[in-house]
């Protein structure tokens, strides 16, 4: 008879390697929000703002519609960095042209750079929207294949490949799958260098509103791409998406 033991443990074991935090709103922030989404419809705002600014930053999830709902206070507040950058992560659940639009006007530029959504951006979204639904598949899967390996009378079990990929499949679905880490500039001006120094040489000067991709940290700048070459921008003038 199966030592059912053994066969809780891997199924312990499979589900342990999910991180239980991925799901954006979950106990005190669905509260926290629906505290909130009523102050707004009761036009407190500032108190709105700072529940919603609670949970995220200090909660670390946010929804599409909070996200809206800061960037109308926060421009009404005439805080038009803040605005654009609630926008700029609301773009990214949905990248419609209007929303480069609202940020233009918010920033007053003709153009903005950053904003541009390639195919294996998309493909990435679509991984990422679901990849704790993916992660728990593939763990099931996982468990499912090494218990038949234990229930296998062979040496050989025609079910050991499966569990490794299934294995491999986890580990990098929940290690591995993290987005880039972007940034809009909220600074203005802002010069752009071409290495991590004020002496250096300058390579763009712009204005709020851009984003960039943060490839690295190093003291007081991000090393970022721009254009088609490495550069870098102080930490100051940049807020993270």
């Amino acid at each position: 008879m199966p030592n059912l033991k053994w066969i809780f443990i891997v199924f312990l074991s499979a589900f342990s390697l999910i991180n239980p935090q991925e799901a954006d709103c979950q106990g005190q922030s669905i509260s926290l929000l629906q505290e909130a989404d009523s102050l707004f419809s009761q036009k407190q705002y500032k108190e709105a703002l700072q529940i919603y600014e609670q949970i995220l930053y200090e909660e670390e999830t946010y929804s599409p519609a909070m996200l809206l709902k800061m960037s109308f206070i926060t421009e009404g507040m005439g805080d038009f960095g803040k605005a654009s950058l609630f926008l700029s992560k609301y773009y990214d659940y949905n990248p419609n042209p209007s929303i480069i639009d609202k940020i233009k006007s918010l920033t007053d530029q003709n153009r903005l750079e950053g904003y541009e959504i390639s195919d294996q951006d998309r493909f990435l979204s679509v991984i990422l929207d679901y990849k704790m639904e993916l992660t728990a598949f593939f763990a099931l899967l996982l468990m499912v294949s090494l218990i038949m390996v234990y229930l296998s009378s062979t040496r050989q079990s025609p079910f050991l490949v499966p569990a490794f990929i299934f294995l491999l499949l986890v580990f990098v679905g929940n290690n591995f799958t993290d987005p880039p880490e972007k940034a809009i500039i909220t600074g203005s001006p802002v010069l752009i260098m071409d290495s991590p120094s004020a002496a250096g040489n300058l390579v763009k000067r712009v204005e709020m509103g851009h984003r960039v991709t943060i490839h690295s940290s190093e003291d007081m700048w991000y090393r970022i791409r721009w254009g088609n070459r490495d550069a870098y921008i102080k930490k100051s003038d940049v807020s993270k998406i």
